[in-house]
């Protein structure tokens, strides 16, 4: 029985497209859901105060759409994670483990086409550990628009193998993803409501649901 969440987003709105009907469905079925944040930008990295000031506006919202019950915020440097120690990042996903005892983890995948994505996939993978984090039970790779289906490897893509409804949930996905008014595009954009849609209508095509979110199963243990 799941009864923690945790969701790590290299960038704020990831956890939205990736995972953003099943922390829904999570909390309205009583689970304690949690969002680790990895990056962030700031003016001292060549942001202006608005655009720093807005995303924390956007954190703020998020946060109170989705009720989540613990934020964790790393703060690293957008788009520079490869500049960094990969032990740094290790350690400041680790002690949002340790914290929190997620036993449900999803994670992004290993195949996205943006660095930041590739490098909080490995970091996380080291934090999953029985031995040394012993409350997760399953960890899930999602997928990310624009991220996870633009990537161009043949050996490690996205092959889905676990398929929540997220029907009833759809909607409040697609607010939440309004509160990122910067990200979206218009159609064809992949980040879109009517791309959002076809995915979620696509995977739930799959699985017998109206609107489904797609993940693969990287480790479960019961």
């Amino acid at each position: 029985m799941i009864t923690k969440t945790l969701v790590i987003a290299p960038h704020p709105d990831d956890e939205v497209l990736g995972v953003g009907g099943t922390l829904l469905r999570r909390k309205a079925e009583g689970v304690k859901v949690a969002w680790l944040i990895v990056t962030a930008i700031s003016v001292q990295s060549g942001w202006s105060e608005e655009k720093v000031n807005q995303r924390a506006d956007e954190v703020k919202r998020v946060t109170e759409l989705f009720g989540f019950d613990e934020v964790f915020t790393l703060n690293f440097p957008t788009t520079q994670l490869d500049r960094l120690p990969m032990s740094d990042l290790v350690g400041g996903i680790s002690e949002a483990f340790r914290s929190f005892k997620p036993d449900e983890v999803f994670v992004p995948h290993p195949s996205d086409v943006h660095t930041d994505h590739r490098m909080v996939f490995d970091s996380a993978a080291s934090c999953t550990k029985w031995f040394r984090y012993p409350s997760v039970k399953r960890v899930l790779a999602y997928e990310t628009l624009s991220e996870t289906d633009f990537g161009l490897g043949t050996d490690q893509g996205f092959r889905p193998n676990v398929f929540i409804d997220i029907e009833p949930f759809l909607d409040d996905k697609l607010r939440a993803m309004d509160i990122y008014a910067s990200e979206l595009g218009v159609f064809p954009f992949p980040r879109s409501h009517e791309a959002i849609r076809a995915l979620a209508a696509l995977r739930g095509a799959a699985s017998g649901f109206k609107a489904a979110e797609a993940f693969e199963l990287l480790r479960e243990r019961s």
